[in-house]
C-alpha cells in the first residue's frame, strides 16, 4: 500500500511542478478567461498524465511488478489513476465549458474574437498545423471525454457483469488515442520543448503503445498456455469448485501464493484464479479453486469437465512469503486460503524452519474440505486453527494476539474480505506491528 501511495501522489506532484516551471509567472492579466485558460491546460495535463500512467499499468507489465509488489497492487493504482483522471477531466471539461454555460445564461459577456496575432504566419509549419486544428481536437476531446468517464464509470459499478466488464473496458483504450490527439494540438505549443512536454510526450507514448496491445489483444500473449482439464471437484457446502489442469509445454512454473488468468469459456473471457498448488514438473498440472460469487462462476461446477480445454496466463503476484521472519502468521478469510493451501502443498515436499500458525476464518463448513485443510497443515508442520463464523465466532487482533504471544516477532500474510485484512492490519500496527511486516494480497481486477 504505501507504494501505491507514492505513485498516486507523485504522479500529479511531478506533473504540477513541471507544469508551474512552464508556466510561472502567471500573466498580470486576471481576466476570467486568462483564468480559465489556466485551469484548462493544468487540468489536462493532470488528466492526461493520469491517464497514461493507467493504460501502462493495465499492460500488466512484469517490470513493475517488483516496485509495486504485485500485479495486484498494480491494478489498484491502475484504479485509482483512473479515478484521478476521472476527477480530474471532469473539471477540465467544466473549465472549458464554463465560459460558454455563463454566457447562455447571460451572467458572462461573449469575449470578442480577436485577429490572428502578429507574426502568425512565421510560426513553424507544424505550430500552424496545430492551430489550425484546434476545433476539430476540441471537438474530438468533448466527445472522447464522455465516452471514456462513462466507461471508467461502468467499471466502478461492481453490479454491472464481470464479462462485459471486461470487454467493455478495452474501448477506454479508443477514447484513450482519441484525447492523445486532443492533448498534443492543444497543450501550449512553447511547452514542448520543456521538461513537461518531454515528460507528457514519454508518458503518452507509453499509454498509445499500451492502448495499441490492448486493442490487438496482445496483453499477457507471451505468458498464455493452453491446458486441459483433468479434474473438477465440487464443494456444494461452500459453494466452491476445485479445477486441474494439465498445462502443455511453455509454463515455467510458478512460486506459491501467485495467481494467474484463467479462460474456460473465450465468450465469458479470462477470469483471476489464486493458484491452490505447488508447482511440480513431472505433472505439469496446476490446480485453481473459484468461489461461486457471480453468474459465471456460479454456474462453474455444471460447465467444466474432464478433458475441456483452458487457457492459463501466468504467473502474477508477489505474494509469496518471502521473508527473513523466523515466524510467519497466515489468515485466509474464506476462498482467500487458497494461497496458503499451495504453499504447505510446497513445505510437504520441501520443508521449511519457519513456525507457522494459519488462521483460517470461514462463515461457510464442509467436513470434506476442512479434511484435506488439516491433512495439508499437518504435512507440513502448520499450526492449524480453524474458526467458523457462527461456531467460534470472528477472528479480530486482539483474539490473534492472545492465541499467538510471540506475534510481534512474526510477519503477518492476509488474503482474504478487504474490509476484513483492513480491521486486522490496523489492530495490530496500532500494537506495534511495523507496517513492512503485514502482507495483503488484494485480489480485486476492478
Amino acid at each position: 500500500m504505501k507504494n501505491i501511495k507514492i505513485a498516486l501522489w507523485s504522479i500529479p506532484a511531478l506533473l504540477t511542478t513541471l507544469w508551474l516551471a512552464a508556466n510561472l509567472p502567471f500573466p498580470s492579466e486576471a481576466s476570467v478567461i486568462a483564468i480559465r485558460n489556466i485551469l484548462v491546460q493544468y487540468l489536462g495535463v493532470l488528466s492526461i498524465g493520469a491517464m497514461s500512467v493507467a493504460m501502462i499499468l493495465a499492460t500488466r507489465a512484469r517490470w513493475i511488478e517488483p516496485w509495486l509488489n504485485g500485479l495486484d497492487k498494480s491494478y489498484r493504482l491502475h484504479k485509482w489513476l483512473g479515478i484521478s483522471a476521472l476527477v480530474t477531466a471532469i473539471l477540465h471539461w467544466v473549465a472549458a465549458m464554463g465560459p460558454k454555460w455563463a454566457v447562455a445564461l447571460g451572467l458572462f459577456e461573449r469575449p470578442q474574437r480577436g485577429s490572428p496575432p502578429a507574426g502568425a504566419a512565421d510560426l513553424p509549419a507544424l505550430q500552424q498545423f496545430f492551430n489550425s486544428q484546434r476545433g476539430t481536437a476540441e471537438a474530438v476531446g468533448e466527445w472522447a471525454f464522455y465516452a471514456a468517464a462513462f466507461l471508467i464509470v461502468l467499471a466502478l459499478i461492481k453490479r454491472f457483469p464481470y464479462k462485459y466488464f471486461a470487454s467493455t473496458h478495452t474501448l477506454i483504450a479508443v477514447a484513450y488515442l482519441a484525447l492523445v490527439g486532443h492533448a498534443v494540438v492543444l497543450l501550449d505549443y512553447s511547452e514542448w520543448t520543456q521538461p513537461l512536454g518531454i515528460v507528457l510526450a514519454l508518458l503518452m507514448a507509453g499509454g498509445v503503445v499500451s492502448a495499441v496491445l490492448a486493442l490487438t489483444r496482445q496483453i499477457g500473449r507471451r505468458s498464455r498456455v493452453s491446458g486441459t482439464i483433468t479434474k473438477v471437484h465440487s464443494y456444494p457446502d461452500l459453494h466452491a469448485t476445485e479445477v486441474s489442469i494439465e498445462l502443455n509445454d511453455g509454463w515455467k512454473g510458478h512460486q506459491p501464493g501467485q495467481f494467474a488468468f484463467v479462460t474456460f469459456d473465450p465468450k465469458e473471457g479470462k477470469h483471476p484464479f489464486t493458484i491452490a498448488s505447488a508447482w511440480n514438473m513431472a505433472t505439469h498440472e496446476i490446480t485453481v479453486i473459484s468461489k461461486g460469487l457471480g453468474d459465471y462462476t456460479n454456474i462453474l461446477p455444471q460447465t467444466l469437465m474432464a478433458g475441456g480445454t483452458a487457457q492459463v496466463e501466468g504467473p502474477y503476484g508477489r505474494f509469496t512469503f518471502n521473508d527473513d521472519k523466523s515466524r510467519q502468521i497466515w489468515i485466509g478469510g474464506g476462498v482467500g486460503i487458497t494461497p496458503f493451501i499451495a504453499k504447505m502443498k510446497e513445505l510437504a515436499e520441501i520443508p521449511g524452519a519457519k513456525t507457522i500458525h494459519l488462521f483460517h476464518s470461514t462463515k461457510e463448513y464442509a467436513a470434506d474440505a476442512m479434511d484435506r485443510l488439516k491433512a495439508d497443515a499437518k504435512a507440513a508442520g502448520v499450526d492449524l486453527h480453524i474458526l467458523v463464523d457462527d461456531r467460534d465466532g470472528f477472528l479480530t487482533g486482539e483474539r490473534l494476539r492472545a492465541l499467538v504471544p510471540d506475534w510481534k516477532s512474526a510477519s503477518v500474510w492476509f488474503c482474504g474480505p478487504a474490509a476484513f485484512g483492513q480491521a486486522l492490519q490496523s489492530d495490530l500496527r496500532a500494537n506495534g506491528l511495523s507496517p513492512d511486516d503485514f502482507h495483503q494480497e488484494m485480489f480485486n481486477m476492478r
